[in-house]
């Protein structure tokens, strides 16, 4: 597994949200870039860039962020936020983004998902939000009655490979990571996922790689970093075990 720091960006700055509300942002860095920087100097073998802006719009409003830091850093970058159109998947790419992460699209266009897949192959991911279990889209601000577990098996019928499952109700709150939902991932996915939501601690990392999953591929972190609760460094010695 490999830790994924979060460059999430909203009005072309670094922030965290509180479970997915605008309203409960913490501002970090003024230069999403410095805290790209910051990541691979301290060892990031990859990062996860999110345009707030874009999520919340419909149509990606930062990709200049994602320009920069693929210019200057060398890992691979993944970004989401705002990708519902061919033409915004591919102003990603040519930006520098490794992968382009895809939410509400991808649920509700399913000739654009397969379009998608069938250009970009194993570039694309697929972000499944949830809270109490089911899905939620357009930013996490619409909420939905559809288990996840169907909706991920669907995906990976139409070809998705590769994931992100957020615990919505966990995120940016510093209370752990939720174990069971992650375990029901894991038995549904077919290929890969990355787990995100609530990590605090070092024990929290030891206890997701504890699952002993081999589809979980990696972590997204991102309060416990910019809160400084442990490193990049020592993060990714606990998840190589």
């Amino acid at each position: 597994m490999i830790l994924l720091p979060a460059i999430d960006i909203l009005g072309g700055k670094t922030v965290r949200l509180a479970r997915g509300d605008f309203d409960a942002q913490t501002p970090y860095d003024e230069d999403p870039l410095d805290a790209a920087r910051r990541w691979v100097a301290d060892g990031a073998r990859g990062l996860h860039m999110v345009d707030l802006d874009g999520a919340r719009d419909g149509a990606p409003v930062n990709l200049e962020h994602v320009a920069r830091a693929a210019s200057e850093l060398d890992v691979p970058i993944q970004i989401g936020g705002g990708l519902r159109t061919m033409q915004a998947i591919d102003a990603a790419i040519d930006a520098g983004a490794t992968r382009v992460v895809l939410g509400t699209a991808a649920f509700n266009d399913i000739d654009f998902l397969d379009s998608a897949i069938a250009a970009h192959g194993n570039r694309i991911v697929v972000s499944v939000d949830a809270r109490a279990g089911m899905l939620a889209t357009s930013g996490w601000v619409e909420q939905t009655e559809i288990p996840i577990e169907p909706v991920i098996r669907r995906l990976t019928d139409r070809g998705v490979r590769r994931f992100v499952f957020s615990s919505i109700e966990r995120d940016g709150t510093l209370e752990g990571p939720d174990l069971d939902t992650a375990r029901r991932v894991a038995d549904s996915v077919r290929g890969s996922f990355v787990y995100s939501g609530g990590v605090s601690t070092l024990d929290d990392l030891r206890a997701l790689a504890a699952l002993r999953q081999v589809n979980l591929a990696g972590v997204i972190v991102g309060k416990a970093l910019y809160e400084g609760r442990f490193s990049v460094r020592d993060a990714q010695r606990v998840l190589d075990g």
